[in-house]
């Protein structure tokens, strides 16, 4: 006798308005995070903070798991011209790497300090862990809102290939829903076109999450171009969107087949469906009341997506006969 498969979230978890996020064992992380518990490898790690010290503004390496890749000039300039008035209010953090000092957060403050000719900069002396660095360098980004929704998703998707973690690990550690953590990770999956003018604001991320049900990357593009040109709204963006997917599904229909009267729960199902998976959907009604949903995916990255979507962090078995 065979067990019965069930999708680990269900379908009624993903149509559902709000997604809770299930917890975590591990530790939360937040900028004031004192401990995070890691590998037994690494249990002699703490996140102690040392005094007050002066660096060399030209000691201090950059941090590798930095996730903001553009600064601002006028910003940094503006900042720059605050240090040398009012001096620094808050002392960069750093950590030390193979006897070099490393930056864990603070690097507007060094370049400002760099740019006002400072030779020394107020520094904080921190122990911690690659991953603790990681998770501190989201957080400080995620607090003052300056990452752009694609630098945001390439530290998450970063962060969970080094740490082999799960996206509900990730959003249970941040303390954010697991829902944004998905729908920014799946921006990743546009066309670099799309993604550039995400990053450079002629998009919003709401704009693109729309172009997602599409799939098609040509497709995908001219969307973005059109969003841009007529200046559409979200809303606008969804509705063309859908009608053009509605048109697609129409013209896929067999010649001189007989296409079953559909019902407006159906339609509402699909379009649901394909909202919440990010990808295009199809059901077809059957005899009976039986029928099939048939969804699509681009590529094996997609299909990790939806597993994960779909299964969770369910691993399938063989049963032995």
């Amino acid at each position: 006798m065979t067990k019965k498969k069930r999708l680990g979230r269900g379908l009624e978890a993903l149509l559902s308005a709000g997604n809770s996020v299930t917890s975590s064992p591990e530790p939360m992380v937040s900028i004031h995070t004192e401990m995070v518990s890691e590998s037994a490898s690494k249990s002699t790690e703490t996140s102690e903070t040392s005094d007050i010290v002066h660096l060399g503004v030209y000691e201090i390496e950059d941090n590798p798991f930095q996730p903001r890749r553009e600064f601002s000039e006028a910003e940094i300039a503006s900042l720059s011209e605050s240090l040398k008035a009012h001096d620094i209010l808050q002392p960069i953090l750093v950590r030390v790497v193979n006897n070099r000092y490393q930056l864990i957060s603070g690097e507007r403050r060094l370049r400002a300090a760099i740019q006002a000719n400072w030779k020394t900069i107020p520094a904080r002396i921190r122990v911690a862990n690659d991953r603790l660095v990681s998770e501190l360098a989201i957080v400080e980004n995620l607090q003052r809102k300056d990452l752009n929704p694609i630098e945001k998703a390439l530290s998450f998707r970063r962060y969970i290939d080094e740490h082999a973690c799960t996206q509900e690990d990730l959003a249970g550690r941040l303390k954010i829903d697991r829902s944004t953590l998905a729908n920014l990770i799946r921006l990743l999956e546009l066309p670099r076109q799309v993604q550039q003018a995400l990053s450079e604001s002629k998009l919003s991320a709401g704009h693109a999450r729309a172009l997602l049900p599409l799939g098609d990357e040509n497709q995908q593009t001219a969307f973005s171009e059109r969003i841009q040109l007529e200046r559409l709204s979200v809303r606008e963006t969804e509705r063309i969107v859908s009608e053009r997917i509605e048109e697609e599904d129409s013209a896929g229909v067999v010649a001189g087949r007989i296409q079953r009267p559909r019902s407006n729960q159906m339609d509402a199902m699909e379009q649901a469906l394909k909202l919440a998976l990010g990808t295009k959907v199809k059901i077809k009604a059957g005899k009976r009341g039986k029928g099939t949903i048939a969804i699509e995916f681009a590529n094996g990255q997609e299909f990790e997506r939806l597993n994960e979507l779909l299964c969770g962090r369910q691993v399938p078995h063989q049963r032995a006969a």
